[in-house]
């Protein structure tokens, strides 16, 4: 069982593979084919050897960076996900409340930087402060809608055998809203890196932000794109972790 699971993930990742090799070839023949100067666009094959060279610095910081952005990306979906159950058990509640997330949801994460920054320092605690918040609206939004994905006469039927708001609310509408849950969990992983990466950029002891700010003012372009890689191939793990999840809560889909 186990072996075909492993079987049927390496054929699904096979073509994403592929494509990548092929982009990255067609990459640095480019550049070597138009002689591009490195400061416009390095190689790759120049790039993933930066990483090597300077894998002893970046890798810790880069593990600050998705420290920072698991931190913010766990406390963000648990305030998102637990409003979302507020507003869809009190309709009031959200009829009053609904816009006004959704006006602050159009708002980019990194207007609010400087107030992070100002209440909550250098340190780790703006930066996972700016991450949940930036998670929370993205889960809240998929949560509440899919929350109310079932219909009146699911709910009624359920009223009918005596079950209350609570136990509707485990028994049929968080079953229905798990894969809209996991869309917002996607999203909001993704925000909570680019959250963190930024507000490393703009004020930050250390993280991977950091030192792409640091090698930009030193015309280190290579390390600039070594720690791009190497943020980008962090992110992708965890989102690799975070579909193992999804294949795990929604198994019927």
């Amino acid at each position: 069982m186990v072996a075909r699971r492993l079987t049927d993930m390496a054929l699904s990742a096979w073509p994403v593979v592929a494509g990548l090799a092929a982009l990255l070839l067609v990459w640095e023949g480019s550049v070597r084919l138009f002689d591009i100067p490195t400061f416009v666009l390095p190689g790759p094959f120049a790039i993933l050897g930066t990483m090597v060279l300077k894998s002893g610095s970046l890798l810790p910081q880069l593990a600050i960076t998705l420290g920072e952005a698991l931190g913010g990306f766990g406390i963000g979906s648990v305030i998102g996900l637990a409003f979302a159950i507020v507003l869809v058990l009190a309709p009031p509640l959200e009829r009053a409340l609904l816009p006004i997330v959704v006006m602050l949801n159009s708002v980019p994460s990194v207007a609010f930087v400087p107030l992070a920054l100002i209440w909550f320092g250098l340190g780790v605690s703006s930066k996972i402060a700016l991450a949940a918040l930036a998670v929370s609206f993205a889960v809240l939004l998929n949560a509440l809608q899919g929350l109310k994905k079932p219909e009146a006469e699911s709910i009624n039927l359920m009223r009918s055998f005596g079950a209350g708001p609570l136990g509707i609310l485990w028994r049929l509408r968080l079953p229905a809203a798990m894969p809209a849950i996991v869309t917002g969990l996607r999203v909001g992983l993704a925000r909570s890196t680019i959250a963190v990466i930024v507000a490393e950029m703009m004020g930050a002891y250390a993280g991977i932000g950091q030192v792409i700010y640091q090698s930009t003012a030193q015309i280190d372009y290579l390390a600039v794109w070594a720690a791009v890689f190497l943020s980008s191939l962090g992110s992708l793990a965890l989102y690799g972790v975070l579909t193992l999840i999804d294949n795990r809560l929604v198994w019927w889909r």
